[in-house]
């Protein structure tokens, strides 16, 4: 199992590796064909593959730095490190979106004649390297929002490269200039979209927000579900990461009870949280007659 572990570490690094390496070269090659062609949405995809290569380095070191050990002054470790590069990537994201904007609206009001044999050219040698990386990093995508974010970065540029590649044929096709901004402005929004997602989750985590996957009432029902326990109060739940769900709560008693019996309850209790809610890391406070009237959540 350890060795599977270390493996698919491997793998994921590497992954990024090579999708920095593909998305570098692909975002030089696009400028230059993107200054050649006349193409502002090829000019924009440049633009968003050199950020996405950026965004690969800071989620490989990002990678990297979350398995540093524990130490005394951070017992948490590094693991945020991950949550950080994440919210960065996602407002590296939203930034670009906003440039494309400015850039299509200012190619509305002056068309530019475009060179859509060559724009058909570069955006398929884009498609195709972007591909490959969205290939890299799907598979390991769902297991951090670091990689997620990455992987969003490299499937919005492949959705851009289809859009560009069907753009050009339309251009070579009807003349139609006013096709270019507007793909500019298509492949704005989903960057957009795609950004605030990630936003979103980030902060949620670094809030040390209920994750959205978690009924904290349902945790309260099934914990007072067991033997001798009268309520669960004072409780507070929050994500590390977004795998790593820490609980902690105080629980009433009915009755008195020795500490070998509550090390008995902790472990029920302990196993039904990972075993219903994925939670893997719980802190319990034993209490009898003490903090009547409170609730779930302390205000």
């Amino acid at each position: 199992m350890l060795a599977d572990h270390k493996h698919n570490e491997i793998s994921k690094e590497n992954s990024l590796g090579v999708s920095f390496l593909l998305n570098l070269v692909t975002g030089i090659f696009q400028i230059v064909g993107g200054l050649f062609s006349g193409s502002l949405s090829l000019l924009s995809d440049a633009l968003h593959n050199l950020s996405d290569a950026m965004a690969l380095v800071i989620s490989l070191f990002a990678e990297r730095l979350s398995k540093k050990e524990n130490t005394e002054s951070k017992t948490f470790g590094y693991k945020r490190a991950e949550i950080l590069a994440a919210l960065f990537n996602a407002c590296m994201l939203v930034v670009v979106s906003f440039f494309l904007f400015k850039e299509a609206f200012v190619r509305f009001a002056n068309p530019y004649h475009i060179n859509s044999s060559l724009m058909l050219a570069i955006a398929s040698v884009g498609l195709i390297a972007n591909l490959i990386s969205v290939f890299l990093l799907k598979s390991h995508a769902h297991s951090s929002l670091n990689i997620k974010a990455a992987y969003l970065h490299l499937f919005s540029d492949f959705l851009s490269s289809i859009a560009i590649i069907l753009g050009a044929i339309l251009i070579y096709v009807f003349k139609a200039y006013w096709i270019d901004p507007a793909l500019t402005v298509f492949i704005g929004i989903y960057v957009l979209f795609s950004g605030y997602k990630i936003i979103e989750e980030s902060i949620n985590i670094l809030m040390q927000n209920t994750p959205k996957n978690i009924s904290l009432n349902s945790i309260g029902i099934e914990i007072e579900k067991f033997d001798n326990v009268k309520n669960v109060h004072h409780a507070h739940i929050w994500a590390v990461t977004e795998k790593d769900i820490h609980l902690e709560a105080h629980i009433n008693l009915l009755k008195d009870i020795p500490v070998s019996e509550t090390c008995k309850l902790y472990g029920q209790i302990e196993k039904m949280l990972k075993e219903r809610f994925s939670i893997y890391h719980t802190t319990l406070q034993f209490e009898v007659n003490s903090c009547e009237g409170v609730r779930l959540v302390k205000n």
